[in-house]
């Protein structure tokens, strides 16, 4: 009996169909904080800090317990949105105001890729890929966002923070400043009410939501609703308003049906500052109105596992599979070819890539596509880890090698009883080597 044309057509339409993509393509919100610790979530062990709506969303999904970004906020920015190590767009370090490094107009960014496809794109918050206060070509406008309102680099570049900051942070929408210096403690119930709006003006467009919060980066602070409201101090007072802040949103996609074609993640852009100068403890902020790292070793600014490894989730019902939790390593760098090819897209050729597709793994269907990841700190090459391996070649000392599945938190070095470990690591990071600029030598 043959099929009917119709039948057969639809057939064929179904087989020749790229992997993952669906009848509508999902939108993408991503939830960026900013220096908020591995171990400041309910949902990851924090005993005080109240965090329902992000516990939700990892509940809902798949809660990432080996999410690793970079160390540091500027890095970690260019990775998440090229799908490519810091050091490849020159991104080593954070640029504060009037540095002349930013963000290139070759890179393409996860707006740009998705723009193509037909996606409506929107950022809110904290961009430091460029002071675009100084140079408008760094401006994310510029690099794949139809609508933007946010700053060119963190809150605390001012003063008594930063000393040559003399007329304070501006706040931009679009090209225009509109406000200077910024109330800071306002930003993230403003980030908030303009993710809603951008959602509602979508109109049916597919679109990509970037909500990157400037808290709780020092010094941490809450609007009034929220100030002095948690247990844990203004630390606590901030993450409790972001926590709000991603509820809001999330309440706002299933308000207009859009939920369940919703791709959310949530993470943070580095681990906590609790190793931050002096000059940052203003305003009566003492240590207590720091992040922790929880079990874990180090902090932002480090390749220790507590200055990249980061609090994250994934939520996407009906494709997702909900109450997933997973050990498994991925990175903010996964996140960048996953949603593109989400979108029907392609990865661009001509540069390299170091992130994979992540949906096999998400859906339930294979590991975690990634096998090793390497730590780089500025121009430094200092750390791989492959499996439950981490060799550190880092400060001047010998290798150390840690078992991260029975130690997270790198107390005990077992490189003597695992030499082979330690030599299939060091080939590892001897052949990555050269493709880091002003690398320094292996070490001893």
């Amino acid at each position: 009996m043959k099929s009917p044309p119709i039948v057969l057509a639809c057939l064929l339409l179904s087989l020749a169909a790229p992997p993952h993509q669906t009848a509508r393509r999902p939108n993408v919100v991503i939830f960026l904080t900013d220096d908020q610790g591995y171990g400041d979530l309910s949902s990851f062990g924090h005993p005080t800090i109240r965090t329902p709506n992000i516990d939700r969303l990892a509940a809902e999904g798949i809660r990432l317990t080996s999410f690793y970004a970079a160390p540091s906020c500027t890095p970690s920015r260019a990775q998440l949105l090229t799908g490519r190590y810091a050091f490849r767009s020159e991104m080593f370090v954070p640029y504060g105001p009037g540095a002349p490094n930013g963000l290139a107009a070759h890179e393409v960014t996860l707006a740009d890729a998705l723009k193509r496809q037909g996606y409506r794109t929107g950022m809110f918050g904290k961009w430091h890929l460029g002071d675009f206060d100084t140079q408008p070509a760094f401006n994310p406008l510029r690099h794949g966002f139809d609508v933007f309102v946010g700053l060119p680099y963190s809150h605390d570049y001012r003063q008594p923070f930063v000393q040559d900051a003399v007329r304070g942070v501006p706040l931009y929408r679009g090209y225009d400043q509109i406000e200077r210096p910024v109330v800071a403690n306002t930003l993230t119930q403003r980030f908030t009410e303009e993710a809603i709006r951008f959602i509602r003006d979508a109109r049916g467009q597919p679109f990509f939501l970037y909500v990157a919060y400037n808290m709780p980066h020092l010094p941490a602070g809450a609007s009034d609703r929220f100030a002095g409201r948690s247990t844990a101090g203004r630390y606590g007072d901030a993450i409790e308003e972001i926590d709000w802040s991603v509820g809001q949103v999330m309440a706002e996609l299933q308000t207009l049906g859009l939920d369940r074609n919703t791709v959310a993640v949530f993470f943070s852009d580095n681990g906590p500052w609790s190793n931050a100068p002096a000059r940052s403890f203003q305003e009566g902020q003492t240590l207590w109105d720091a992040g922790s790292a929880g079990p874990l070793r180090g902090a932002k600014g480090t390749t220790w596992e507590g200055g990249m490894r980061v609090p994250a989730a994934i939520r996407w019902p009906g494709t997702i599979p909900p109450g997933q939790i997973s050990s498994q390593m991925v990175s903010e760098l996964d996140l960048f070819p996953t949603f593109v090819a989400l979108a029907g897209g392609e990865i661009a050729r001509d540069r390299p890539s170091d992130g994979f597709d992540l949906m096999p793994f998400l859906t339930g269907a294979q590991p975690a596509p990634r096998h090793e990841l390497y730590y780089v700190n500025n121009r430094d090459l200092q750390a791989v880890r492959e499996g439950r391996w981490k060799l550190r070649i880092a400060d001047g000392e010998p290798p150390a090698l840690f078992d991260l599945d029975r130690d997270p938190g790198e107390r005990l070095d077992v490189a003597s009883a695992n030499p082979d470990v330690v030599t299939r690591l060091r080939a590892s990071l001897d052949r990555f080597r050269p493709q880091v600029p002003a690398a320094r030598p292996s070490g001893p």
